[in-house]
Parts: structure tokens; sequence; C-alpha cells
């Protein structure tokens, strides 16, 4: 890669991030209402009186949302230049101490639907493609486009329904056992992990579908290759020509999907904790938008928008590690 590649990947990074940083400013506040309004609302039987048109009006002064917008926006870059996500209207603290408590128990989840959907999606990919139009491969592809055509709003709750209120394997929601008392880390582990499955599962079967058929379809499209002849014509054995030498160049496009999935898990996710009331970032998001809570809605908006664009570098570097003539 040379110099003139790296300023536009920085030149484009920046210009992105510029856009995310003004959809997040303007979006929310394009939604009617703003933080005070419901909680000082007087239309009777519909909202309780917590406050007074002064105090809401004080309130809205005191966190200069009187201000002209573009007078807002520009304060708002002058906070983020110095690292201050604002204060959080809802939680009352700030933003980045409210970020940090909820977004790792996102980046679990999703971390760990990513990697099980891509090992089982390119597992079961290669095993459709090696038994191409036989009864096994039209089941498998039957059964998991199936998959594909439910919401993972709508996946949540019927998995949550079968293993959580049935068979009572799993626990309904939260993070954690409540008052619990480990003996150990691993202990600990155990639990997070206790919590966190069915929420990973409905993730990555909400993904399965899409890496799979990547999957097969690349396979089938390199196993009519030269060198996959080549190999065979060596003696090889079909495992070994499979894996060592379709499967690795099948992968590219799987790995530059992985980016985009990410994005998707991240936003699945908004709507997969909720279902579990799971304490990520999207159930966070959701009180945040219920509230009004501007500062932070910008604030997980931008750090979401700032993972997902750092994931795409990574697995654009992973792609020309794998495919070096990228890099040429």
């Amino acid at each position: 890669m040379n110099d003139s590649d790296k300023q536009e990947i920085v030149f484009r990074f920046a210009l992105t991030l510029l856009v995310i940083l003004a959809l997040n400013f303007f979006l929310p506040r394009m939604m009617p209402g703003d933080p005070f309004s419901t909680s000082s609302s007087d239309v009777s039987g519909e909202d309780v009186v917590v406050m007074t048109e002064e105090q809401r009006e004080y309130y809205i002064h005191y966190y200069g949302m009187d201000l002209p917008l573009h007078e807002q926006f520009v304060l708002y870059l002058s906070n983020l230049a110095h690292g201050d996500l604002g204060q959080s209207i809802y939680y009352k603290m700030p933003v980045s101490r409210v970020i940090l408590i909820h977004f790792p128990w996102t980046l679990l989840i999703v971390l760990c639907a990513t990697a099980l959907s891509l090992f089982i999606g390119v597992m079961l990919g290669m095993i459709s493609a090696r038994n191409r139009k036989k009864g096994s491969d039209r089941l498998m592809m039957t059964v998991l486009i199936s998959f594909a055509e439910i919401p993972s709003f709508l996946l949540g709750i019927i998995i949550l329904l079968i293993f959580g209120v049935y068979l009572h394997l799993f626990p309904l929601a939260g993070a954690v056992t409540p008052f619990a008392h480990y003996n150990s880390i691993f202990d600990q582990a155990g639990d997070i992990a206790y919590h966190a499955a069915l929420p990973i599962l409905t993730l990555s079967l909400a993904q399965l579908t899409g890496v799979y058929l990547l999957t097969r379809n690349s396979l089938i499209t390199v196993s009519t290759k030269d060198y996959i002849r080549t190999a065979r014509a060596k003696g090889l054995g079909e495992h070994i020509v499979w894996t060592r030498h379709a499967l690795k160049n099948a992968l590219l496009p799987v790995v530059t999907r992985t980016g985009f999935m990410i994005g998707i898990l991240m936003g699945g996710a908004v709507l997969v904790e909720n279902v579990f009331s799971y304490p990520g970032i999207g159930s966070t998001l959701n009180s945040a938008v219920v509230g009004r809570d501007y500062p932070l809605i910008q604030g997980i908006l931008l750090v979401v928008a700032v993972a997902i664009l750092v994931c795409n570098l990574l697995v654009d570097r992973v792609y020309r590690h794998l495919d070096p003539r990228i890099g040429e």
C-alpha cells in the first residue's frame, strides 16, 4: 500500500466520521418532543406532571437546548474534541460512563455471535458445496433460508419461549444472576455465558444463512478452477483439496462480509437485547430514545459507528493478508 492509498483511507474515514457526527446530532432532534416534554406534560390522563413549565424551561436552558441548532452542533463538536460526550439526562451521569457500563455486554454477544455464525456457516457451506444437488444440500438450504425469513426479535421470542419458558434451561432475563456469590472467576464467567447463550444464539442464527450461502456459492465457483483440478491430479485427498486449497480462496468474500455482518449484528442487538432484557447498549439506546436523551443517543451511536468503522478496517487488513494482490 503506497502513501496515496493510505491518505485516501484516512480521508474517507474522516469524512465518514464527520457525516456520522452530523447524523447523530440532527436526527434525534428531528423526533417530536424533547427530554422534558413527557415529564412536564399536563394533558389529563396521559402523563404525570412532575415539573412546572418554568422548571422545564430552566432545564432546557441548562442543557443549551434553547440555542440555535448550528450553535449546539458547534458546541457538541467542541466538547467532543476535548473527549466530553456530555451528561446523560436520563441516567444523570456522564455519557462515557453509561457507555462503559453497558457497551461491553453488547460487544460480548456481538463478537461471540459473529464467531459462531462464521464457524457454523462456513462448515455447513462446505458440506453443502461438497454434496451439491443432493438431497442433503436441498434440505439444508431450505431450512437455513427459512431461518433468514424470521426477524431477529421474533426469532428471539421463539427461542426464549422454548428454552426459557417451556424447558427452563436458560434464564429469561439479565446478564448475571442477581446477588450471586462467585467462588472463582470461572464461576462468574460461566454465569455470564449462561445468561448470554440465548442472545448469542439468536443473533448468530439471524446471520447464519448469509454466511452459509456465500461460502457454498464461493466454494462451488472455486471448485471449477484449474488449481483444484491440479491438486486432485496430484493425488491429494478430497478433504485436503477442499480445506487447504478451495476453502482458503473461497473465504475472501466471507471475510469481506464480516465487517458488514458486525454492523448488522450491532443493529440487531437493539431489538434482541430488549427481548431478553439484556443490559447492553441496545436496551440502553431504547431507553435513551424513549426519554429523548440526546447526549446519550449521540454517544451510543457514535461509539457503535466508530466500532463498525474499526472492524471494517481490521477486516480490510485481514483481506489483504489472505490475498496479497490487493495491496499491490
